[in-house]
């Protein structure tokens, strides 16, 4: 039933998805684009014919190309037709462009003009002369050449029609050059060589060869395609919904990929006897796009060649002839003709094609309503899909390989597939898959002046990670006895390739990358780095690899903080052993759980030891500028079962708070610990750190095994419930963490963006460790995210564009939720969304989070945030996402652009407090130093002398017992004065600020307080900058400046 219910919402979705997408072929749209066409004819019927054309009308293609005997007199053109995907009806918007084709006549050509790019030459000297006089006209806005799938070798000719056309959806008309049997399908075989005026010794010339076959085989299978499609409309559909698939993921709608084109002839061939039918006419709109889906996603068919018949009589190519197709291309998609329609894919395009089409069917086998919006709604550009994302500049390579213009392919096909197979060896098994183009043709192109400038943009390459074998500091390589392996492996490595002995295979040959742990994450990159110096001769500045730009932001100082992780755990297992030991305490300890981020490496400033947080002999050299406060990590007890426990509330916190005692003092006694007490917390200062002790009741333990009733759960404290599900959300984040180590720094980048753009009070940290949790546990349309700066950006596009309002977000990571579970969670979520109560729609979160231990998103995200403050944070990640998708594509060398990240525009609050920052309790956390200049001043004060952050060199010279009882557990005065600032202006204005050790907090004014507090108080206006000093009275001696920006409109 649920599944139906999928279907139908799919179907229903999909239906309003093709009414925006068709154009819509009405008669004044028909007879528009007829009459563009026939103002074409009439323009080109007036050229002259027996007009000398030579290479004068476009001499540095002809030169570049080097290209002979190029002289001819112009004929009119035998047929100019509408053609493609307009001319079958399945043209997918926005944009309208149809295509034409321009029959180009026999009498202009030689018999042998296949040779050494005469037909090249000719067939764009004869373009640049219709361009001349179309340009003529004033029936064209704009009149463009354009290259045929980035081949520079093949221009076309763009028309942008002019507005006194009258409103109509057509973008552009594109000219495209035709042949028919113009010469011998022999002569353009694989194995012949074509090109005998270079002196490069070229066996074959297939590409090239390929590239003359086209023009003579387009016409004939635009025929085919078009009876195919002709009076079958769920075939056309689904020819349009897989474009606008295919659109979607930039990568792949590509020169080496997959066109329009392409896919209608592949679906025109499953449609047919030689395709075996896979798709009739019995098939819906989906399931046509399903099985085509399926076909490219199978492997076996690519590597056995697709070749088929037109019509039934045509003749099909021998095995022998087959053979030598499969050795020329990576993909084979050959008709009757001898013309490869996939001649141009790529082996890399090939492999991300059918990655792509996988993935699409897993959408639909398991995504909310049948994968709808992953298949055609999300953007999967090249930055957000690969995990290793590289920028190669080379330009001057190119331009000093002028030979490579005329070659059997374009020098930057030539250069694709030599990046492609150096990265290939280098990485192996690290990689799933090395996916490399060079979309070398801008928008608008000089074909006339040659093709040495077509290189304006970088070359790209994605990577997708192998993530087991990734970050492996070795490469493994021959035995040192084989001779010819070690050549071949010592040239390919050069000075890296080095002996060493391995315990499992003996003295072997390798090349190693030795690093910290904190940088396994950049052996990728000093890999690549070093094979592309070598081999393609580039320099480093050439090379931009994206992998650790944002790693500023989570380190402190020098060094990495993670690189502490291990001794808190050590010092944490030794803590636990000794509580497990106590035998003098009423109840027996049976169970502790570390609760802290800390511990699963979820947090952005991992604790680092204290060195007076320790019972050891305490180095006064180690002192010196150490902080003066200190953060606690939380650590859950469980006690054994006991019936002696109080049934009030209060009485248990109590109890709980004299059990904490005794436990602290029973380990200063046994153990020589000393620990802190406070009203409501006691902190063991063991190792160099501060472990507070948490105690989880006994009907907190039936909670935990199910043994409550769903009436008992609003017995137990909110204290207990509340350890509870930190106690279930740290074991499940611990588990996920365990699968998928890149896990960590993704969430800590996600956690350092929340606080720097000053939402701390928004989100809260486990409600981002799920938010984070959801991108592994629920990929597609991607895969699995195996860096941290791609699944950062996933995050930011996760928080910018899912369907809040009409959609919880399930986290899942142990697939224990039923149909049943997921139908309770959605009736929870529709209530919570119910728009006939103002009262529910107030108390509820606009951010629903369910887990299987929170099925009804009432841990983290239960008030906040609120639909005002999830706007403002969608607005944020979408501006971030942007920025980080354009660093990613774009050259940007300077570290500006990066940190543009994590800055926060200070001019989108009302106010802005700006406070000390030789106050704050952890300085060396401020990423970015606060400043504003604009708006007026309204306090400045001085810094109290009262706290100081680091132990100074005066403090040194005291006994070592009576600083360690000044050290500060659990202080921080920014986090006092947020406290103070809402107990005091609860309906005033709102503060928003970073948690980590922001130096600035954000105000915005409460509009509807704001009059309820001046008619309380009998006025009809508040004065605001009373207000913001008394804000500066509240932070004395911490708060620097306060800044009002902009005044609330209260009308």
């Amino acid at each position: 039933m649920a599944r139906e219910a999928f279907t139908d919402s799919m179907n229903l979705k999909v239906q309003e998805l093709l009414k925006e997408v068709k154009l819509n072929y009405s008669p004044a749209t028909t007879k528009h684009v007829d009459d563009v066409v026939s103002s074409i004819r009439q323009v080109i019927d007036k050229i002259p014919d027996d007009i000398q054309v030579t290479a004068d009308l476009a001499p540095g293609f002809v030169k570049d190309i080097r290209a002979d005997k190029v002289n001819f007199k112009f004929k009119k053109p035998k047929s100019i037709e509408i053609t493609g995907s307009y001319s079958y009806k399945c043209i997918a918007r926005p944009d309208v462009n149809v295509d034409v084709f321009v029959q180009l006549p026999k009498e202009c050509f030689h018999e042998k003009d296949y040779l050494n790019y005469r037909y090249h030459a000719k067939r764009c000297l004869y373009l640049c002369l219709i361009k001349k006089y179309l340009k003529r006209s004033s029936l064209f806005q704009k009149v463009e050449m354009s290259a045929f799938q980035n081949e520079a070798r093949k221009p076309v000719l763009v028309l942008y029609p002019a507005e006194n056309f009258g409103e109509t959806p057509l973008t552009s008309i594109r000219l495209i050059p035709t042949v028919t049997s113009l010469f011998n399908v022999s002569k353009l075989n694989m194995q012949r060589n074509n090109i005998r005026a270079s002196n490069q010794a070229v066996d074959a010339t297939p590409m090239y060869n390929s590239s003359i076959l086209e023009d003579m085989a387009l016409e004939e299978n635009a025929n085919f395609i078009s009876s195919t499609f002709h009076e079958w409309k769920e075939l056309g559909e689904a020819l349009v919904l897989l474009k606008v698939w295919a659109r979607q993921r930039s990568s792949i709608y590509s020169h080496d990929c997959i066109s329009g084109y392409l896919l209608s002839t592949i679906m025109a061939y499953l449609a047919t006897v030689s395709g075996k039918n896979r798709i009739s006419k019995s098939m819906n709109t989906i399931q046509i796009c399903r099985h085509t889906l399926d076909f490219i996603a199978n492997s076996g068919v690519w590597k056995k060649g697709i070749f088929f018949k037109h019509k039934v009589e045509n003749n099909i190519l021998t095995e022998e002839e087959r053979e030598i197709y499969l050795q020329s291309f990576p993909a084979v998609l050959c008709h009757s003709s001898q013309f490869n329609v996939a001649f141009r894919m790529s082996k890399s395009g090939l492999q991300e094609l059918q990655d792509e089409a996988s993935l699409a069917r897993n959408c639909l086998d398991k995504c909310r309503d049948g994968g709808f919006d992953e298949l055609f709604i999300t953007s999967i550009d090249f930055a957000v899909k690969f995990d290793h994302c590289i920028r190669l500049n080379l330009k001057v390579n190119v331009q000093d390989d002028a030979p490579g213009f005329s070659l059997d392919n374009e020098c930057w096909r030539t250069y694709e597939h030599k990046v492609h197979s150096l990265m290939q060896e280098a990485l192996g098994e690290r990689v799933k898959l090395v996916r490399v183009i060079w979309r070398n043709m801008a928008s608008e192109c000089n074909f006339e002046n040659g093709l040495s400038t077509f290189d304006r943009e970088a070359l790209k390459i994605g990577i997708l990670l192998n993530k087991d074998e990734a970050f492996n500091m070795v490469v493994k390589g021959p035995n040192s006895e084989n001779e010819d392996e070690v050549q071949k492996f010592c040239r390919f490595w050069g000075n890296k390739a080095e002996l060493r002995i391995f315990k499992d295979t003996g003295i072997r040959y390798c090349a190693a990358w030795e690093c910290k742990p904190s940088e396994l994450h950049l052996v990728m990159k000093r890999i690549t780095e070093h094979i592309l110096v070598k081999h393609l001769s580039l320099l480093r500045e050439n090379i931009t690899y994206i992998v650790d730009q944002l790693d500023f932001s989570l380190v402190l100082g020098n060094e990495d903080p993670t690189c502490y992780n291990g001794h808190l755990l050590e010092a944490f297992n030794k803590l636990s052993k000794h509580l497990r030991e106590l035998n003098d305490i009423p109840l027996t300890i049976s169970s502790v759980q570390p609760l802290d981020p800390a511990f699963r490496g979820t947090s952005v400033c991992p604790r680092q030891p204290h060195p007076l947080a320790s019972k050891d002999y305490v180095n006064r050299k180690k002192i010196k500028f150490s902080p003066t406060c200190i953060q606690p990590v939380e650590v859950l007890i469980q006690l054994e079962g006991s019936g002696n426990w109080p049934v009030d509330d209060v009485a248990i916190e109590k109890t709980k708070s004299a059990f904490i005692l005794k436990i602290g003092e029973s380990l200063q006694k046994n153990f020589n610990m000393r620990f802190t007490a406070t009203e409501d917390d006691v902190d063991v200062l063991f190792s160099g750190y501060a472990f507070r002790l948490k105690i989880l009741h006994q009907k907190g333990l039936n909670l935990v095994n199910r043994q409550s009733k769903i009436d008992q759960n609003k017995r137990i404290s909110s204290t207990d419930r509340k350890l509870f599900l930190l106690s279930q959300h740290a074991s499940m984040i611990n588990g996920l963490r365990g699968r998928y180590p890149i896990f960590e720094p993704v969430v800590r980048l996600a956690k350092r963006w929340v606080s720097a753009h000053l939402f701390s009070a928004v989100l809260a940290d486990e409600a981002v460790e799920l938010l984070a949790a959801y991108l592994f546990t629920n990929p597609l349309p991607y895969s699995v995210p195996c860096s941290r700066i791609t699944g950062f950006l996933r995050f930011l596009r996760l928080l910018s564009e899912y369907d809040w309002t009409f959609s919880p977000l399930v986290v899942d990571i142990n697939g224990d939720l039923n149909p049943d579970d997921m139908k309770e969670i959605n009736e929870k979520f529709n209530l919570s969304r119910d728009t006939s109560g103002e009262e529910t729609r107030s108390t509820h979160s606009a951010m629903f989070l369910a887990t299987t231990y929170d099925k009804f998103s009432e841990a983290w995200s239960t008030s906040s945030p609120s639909s005002m403050e999830l706007k403002r944070l969608a607005a944020y990640a979408r501006s971030s996402s942007n920025l980080l998708t354009k660093l990613v594509l774009q050259d940007q060398l300077d570290s500006y652009g990066w940190e543009c990240i994590l800055r926060t525009p200070l001019n989108n609050y009302d106010a802005v407090i700006l406070l000390h920052r030789d106050k704050l309790p952890y300085p060396e956390r401020l990423l970015f130093p606060s400043e504003v200049n604009q708006g007026k001043l309204v306090v400045q004060a001085k810094a109290s002398k009262l706290f100081q952050p680091f132990i100074s060199s005066v403090d040194t010279k005291v006994n070592i017992e009576e600083l360690q009882r000044k050290l500060m557990v659990d202080f921080d005065p920014s986090r006092c004065l947020i406290e103070d600032l809402e107990r005091r202006f609860p309906d005033c204005f709102k503060v928003w600020y970073d948690s980590l050790g922001g130096d600035a907090i954000g105000v915005t004014w409460n509009q509807e307080g704001l009059k309820k507090r001046g008619r309380d108080a009998g006025k009809e206006e508040i004065n605001l900058l009373d207000e913001l000093k008394a804000v500066g009275h509240v932070g004395k001696g911490f708060v620097r400046k306060i800044y009002s920006l902009k005044a609330p409109r209260l009308n």
